[in-house]
């Protein structure tokens, strides 16, 4: 396989390039019955866009999009969704100048390794520009989640050194950076906007949550729901790691401290706390599920660094053109997206686990 799809009962492959004559996804696996619009997949990716805010790429690309197939009458037939936007504001000029040149922090170099033969003009199929096809058919996903009474959302937690306090979140869809700490939210888009003027970037934490996720969702070994949502975001462009619960903190703890303790609350069962963020065993535990992945600073910077020419020569290189400056205001979108494709996958392969009573 060549790696452009995802998942296995509800299943995505994406396509097209960033300064390509379009982009999109065809999902195949989506139940029929489900109703189903334009608008419902528009408002997610207006969120994703380009162009939204100071503290983006001034690229303005409409990112209008077009059901092609899959959809009869306002609703999903079961036969392959195809969704399709067409590239508006792609401009390769900047590009062309440093085709030769490998950026640094960029694919350039491992793609002319893998293929000997790449699309330059703005990392092709490397750039972010792919996920538009991923946050359409995580827009889908989320419908379907919604029947189940399962909500995903996520927001930024840190760019820089700047950490959100208080997590409000009816706040992160109020400021441009996403974050439910009002206060924090206004110094990170100055530290933002700073950087983009030294011609410099940032990078940053964002957090997702899944409530309502019943216990008993995922499987055992190797599809693990942990290890399908740490490949969903590991994937996105710019992400460095990827941490579920209280992650990386675990090492400082004692396992009496760690544990999540099991109690009765009426005929439920639950726990005092949710160090595992969710999920035990690779199942999920009827907790909210927390994750947090981490996006490094952008790549592109238009200062002067060192690199070498395609054929090995020392150079300079300073990228210029249209890039965020800190990619995790955009990013937010995208993490939702794939945590929503995995769990509404899982969502469909447990309800083949066991036989109805």
């Amino acid at each position: 396989m060549a790696g452009n799809s995802f998942g296995q009962l509800f299943r995505i492959t994406t396509w097209g390039e960033s300064h390509g004559k379009g982009i999109g996804v065809v999902i195949d696996g989506c139940p029929a019955g489900l109703p189903l619009n334009e608008k419902d997949i528009q408002k997610e990716l207006e969120r994703r866009r380009t162009g939204q805010s100071k503290v983006t790429t001034t690229r303005r690309e409409p990112d209008k999009i077009r059901i092609m197939s899959g959809v009869f009458a306002g609703k999903t037939t079961g036969t392959p969704i195809s969704l399709l936007v067409e590239n508006e504001d792609a401009d390769s000029s900047k590009y062309d100048l440093i085709k030769d040149l490998y950026r640094p922090g960029h694919a350039d170099f491992t793609y002319d390794m893998k293929y000997g033969f790449r699309d330059h003009r703005g990392g092709g199929r490397s750039s972010a520009r792919e996920t538009v096809g991923r946050v359409a058919a995580g827009a889908i996903a989320k419908k379907i989640l919604a029947k189940h009474k399962v909500k995903v959302f996520a927001y930024t937690k840190q760019i820089g050194d700047l950490v959100a306090k208080k997590m409000d979140y009816s706040e992160i869809e109020k400021n441009i950076v996403r974050c439910p700490d009002k206060k924090i939210a206004e110094k990170m888009v100055s530290a933002i906007l700073r950087v983009r003027k030294q011609g410099d970037s940032l990078g940053g934490i964002i957090e997702v949550v899944a409530q309502g996720v019943p216990a008993g969702w995922g499987e055992p070994v190797f599809d693990r729901l942990d290890a399908d949502l740490a490949k969903a975001l590991m994937c996105l462009p710019a992400v460095k790691g990827v941490e579920v619960g209280i992650g990386f903190e675990a090492a400082r703890l004692k396992g009496s401290q760690c544990n999540d303790i099991f109690i009765s609350k009426g005929k439920k069962i639950i726990t005092k706390t949710n160090n595992a963020g969710g999920i035990l065993g690779g199942i999920s535990n009827g907790n909210d599920i927390v994750l947090r992945m981490v996006v490094k600073p952008t790549s592109s910077i238009n200062r002067v660094q060192d690199t070498v020419t395609t054929t090995g020569k020392k150079a300079k290189i300073r990228v210029e053109g249209r890039h965020d400056p800190c990619v995790a205001p955009r990013a937010v979108p995208m993490a939702e997206t794939m945590v929503a494709l995995v769990l509404v996958d899982h969502l469909l392969r447990n309800q083949t686990a066991r036989m109805a009573p």
